[in-house]
């Protein structure tokens, strides 16, 4: 039983370094469940959460992994998010040299700092972390790329560059009285929650969350589950148009969450620099109209509609574009953008996926950067 469950671990870390995280984050149900086989013959699918989250934790740990030899390369990964970690940890096992460099003082991106703690607590986060680093990656915090450390210098100190980053701040809703306390971005509000001592909601009986993604389904499902009285869910179109899964909009609405649609938020009200209420309009298409709703009472708002795309710092490498959208441009193979020795993944990459998504992006530019350091004739094409 023992080899078998070190087996289905080996199998799993294998396709995904994140297998406990994804378990956790990424909606199995959707994914992976939904359409298993079995749902064909009228039986329940296989809970292949379940599986992978106690093959994970009971029977994976570095000694499992076999290492190759010879590599000897080194590389640099901006970010120590999900897409950077499962790019390190195959890097290692490659037999390369890999440095994470994070900003923030905890790794793990939003494992660690942006997914409610009904989803995965900081202790897993940090634990699935630790997993990584006991492979042989090495995590320095407290450092920003552009300050104090180049992207010359980065290229310089290493063989290749990995862009896993993730997104920017949290973006906001642009209206009169937004800045201020008692408005919080979505992000901001759930790192707040899950890292710092003594986070309190004491006084809040009345919270209003902006957005209608599954961000956004994280915050207010956290809010009920912590006891606020009247949440409200604020999105500018129909349900049906939710970007959300369905199952987490039902969970919330089963929690006693109510969702106002097609309404948007056109002023934050304020007394003494306290926030009071919201104003708010009918909104057609996603955009407001003449027509009011009335003034809605609040204590709390937090805006769940997207994050900002870091441009500053990718236009500090040579060659390496943006699209339209924000996102870095890259082969959907090998994760090369292009610049010949810079690769990216993950948020950066997608615009913002699951987790799984962003494993599976790290991982292949792994791969990719393992050729280009071994000077294969393949080169970095097709991953």
């Amino acid at each position: 039983a023992t080899d078998n469950l070190v087996g289905a671990a080996r199998t799993i870390l294998s396709a995904n370094l994140l297998g406990a995280s994804c378990a956790r984050v990424c909606p199995v149900e959707v994914l992976c469940e939904s359409t298993c086989v079995y749902l064909e013959q009228d039986r329940r699918a296989i809970p292949i959460g379940r599986l992978q989250r106690y093959a994970v934790e009971h029977g994976a740990s570095a000694d499992i992994f076999p290492k190759q030899s010879g590599g000897g390369g080194s590389v640099g990964l901006v970010g120590a998010g999900p897409a950077s970690l499962a790019c390190a940890g195959t890097l290692c096992l490659l037999g390369h040299e890999a440095v994470i460099y994070e900003k923030r003082r905890l790794p793990g991106g939003l494992n660690t700092t942006g997914v409610a703690p009904y989803k995965i607590d900081l202790a897993g986060a940090l634990a699935e972390v630790a997993f990584i680093e006991s492979l042989g990656v090495r995590i320095e915090t407290g450092v920003e790329i552009g300050d104090g450390v180049t992207a010359d210098d980065l290229l310089s100190r290493h063989d290749a560059v990995f862009l896993g980053m993730g997104l920017g701040a949290d973006s906001k809703l642009g209206v009169p009285g937004e800045d201020g306390a008692g408005v919080f971005g979505a992000i901001d509000w759930i790192e707040r929650m899950k890292t710092e001592e003594g986070c309190s909601l004491d006084g809040i009986r009345r919270a209003v969350v902006v957005g209608g993604g599954n961000t956004a389904l994280d915050v207010v499902r956290e809010f009920k589950g912590l006891g606020v009285e009247d949440v409200k869910l604020l999105y500018r179109r129909g349900r049906d148009q939710m970007s959300g899964y369905r199952h987490e909009l039902e969970a919330a609405l089963e929690a006693g969450v109510v969702l106002l649609e097609n309404a948007v938020v056109t002023e934050v009200i304020r007394d003494q620099g306290c926030v009071v209420g919201l104003r708010a309009a009918v909104a057609q298409d996603g955009r407001a109209t003449s027509q009011s709703i009335n003034d809605l009472p609040v204590d709390m708002l937090v805006v769940a509609i997207g994050q900002a795309k870091l441009r500053g710092l990718v236009s500090a490498f040579e060659g390496v574009a943006l699209d339209e959208a924000g996102r870095i441009i890259a082969d959907p193979q090998s994760f090369v953008t292009g610049h010949p020795q810079v690769f990216t993944g993950g948020d950066a990459y997608n615009g913002g996926k699951e987790v799984v998504n962003a494993a599976h992006d790290g991982q292949a530019a792994a791969r990719a950067i393992d050729r280009l350091i071994r000077g294969s004739s393949e080169g970095c094409d097709g991953a």
